[in-house]
Formats: C-alpha cells, structure tokens, sequence
C-alpha cells in the first residue's frame, strides 16, 4: 500500500533520523503533557500573549511545546512536517515509528498538503513495548506493506485543515475514516471507531501540514 494521495512537491527529500533507539527508549515522562497537570493547565490560545505561528493553536498540552528553538510553534512552522515533529520533544516516540520505515518521512515532507494526529509519547507507551518493538521491526523489513505503516496512514489526512475545516467524517490516506468533534473553544476529539483520542493541543502549523497532537495511538486500522 502506498500513500497515493500525496503530491509530491518538486526537489523535495529530506533525510530522515536514524532509528537509534526502540519504542520502549523513547518516551520520557518529563517532557510530555499529564492531565490535570500545571504544566498542562492553560490554552495557549487563550492567553493575550499568543502570536506568530502560537496564534492559532488550542488546547490543554500547548503549553508543553517549548517556547523556543525549532520544536516551538514559530520553529516548527518553517520546517515541513516530519523534519517539524523530530524537532519536537513531545512526539520522539511517532518519530521512532516513522523513521523505521524507509523513505517515509521523506515522502509526509514532500507533500503539498496533509492532516496529522500525532500521538504523542504517553499515548504509544500504554501500548505493550513488546508489541512496539514488533512493529517497528515489521516497520523496518516490510515498509509500506506492515502493520506499522497502516496505523499510521490512519492518521493522516491528504489535505490541510484547520480546526474550522477538519470537524466531521474525514478520509484518511489508509483509505479509511475519522471522525472529528468538537472546537476550538469546547474541545476536541478523533475517534476511528475502536479509539477516541481527545486533541491536546491542535492547530500547530508546519510548512506543509496542521498537526493535532492527541492522547491516544488510533489503532482500528481494518
């Protein structure tokens, strides 16, 4: 299976991180947003403080993006979306995922335009590290045709939505459905029908794609 409703942009190829370390290596309870946490506890958006690439961005996790540097809002937004997630501290474990598969990350960079509900660290560590680890080595031998490749398909949208658009039953590039609810304002979640995740923190901006950081891995590829 290939992502067949990406295009390509012309001269794009990025390289991709080295798998350095497994999935049960990669999440770190100190970088990642806990509920009902104080580090958690405020919506970027809400704040008057909010500018450049933060403006836009909602949500209870926002203020666990660092303030500075290219894993902050006004780094990520000039890198395109793959090259924007390995900058970020939250989503080490997603970029482990996607850079064992070969060519990967080059091809979510090279798109014109894409939706992405990143899990972030906590979300893959409820899943057993056995299971973790058997994946990404199906990830690194069968490529587009594993398991690996499949969930996270799922959860990629082929255009670029904000939260005023994204809201509904959208396709993802596996071919499948998600369904988004909620705002800005009230919250929001996705749910493939087997898992509901709520959004930590949406609306980030990337040079090619808006990202959703969300609480739950959506594993309900059929």
């Amino acid at each position: 299976m290939k992502l067949q409703k990406i295009r390509r942009s012309a001269g794009a190829g990025i390289a991709v991180l080295a798998l350095t370390a497994t999935f049960a290596a990669c999440s770190s309870e100190d970088d990642e947003p806990k509920s009902g946490s104080d580090d958690t506890s405020s919506d970027t958006s809400d704040s008057p403080m909010a500018e450049g690439a933060a403006a836009d961005t909602f949500g209870p996790g926002c203020s666990a993006i660092p303030t500075s540097g290219k894993g902050s809002f006004d780094g990520m937004v000039k890198d395109p979306v793959a090259t924007a997630a390995s900058n970020n501290p939250l989503l080490s474990t997603l970029v482990t995922a996607v850079t064992s598969i070969d060519g990967l990350a080059d091809t979510l960079n090279g798109a014109e335009a894409l939706t992405v509900f990143a899990p972030y660290n906590d979300a893959f560590a409820e899943i057993p590290a056995k299971d973790l680890n058997g994946l990404v080595m199906e990830g690194k031998e069968k490529g587009d045709q594993s398991t690996l490749y499949k969930i996270l398909a799922h959860h990629v949208l082929g255009a670029n939505d904000k939260a005023d658009a994204v809201v509904g039953k959208q396709d993802t590039l596996v071919g499948d459905q998600l369904t988004i609810s909620g705002d800005a304002e009230s919250g929001m979640t996705v749910s493939d029908g087997t898992v509901t995740a709520n959004v930590l923190c949406g609306n980030i901006p990337t040079a090619n794609a808006t990202v959703y950081v969300i609480d739950k891995v959506l594993t309900g590829v059929k």
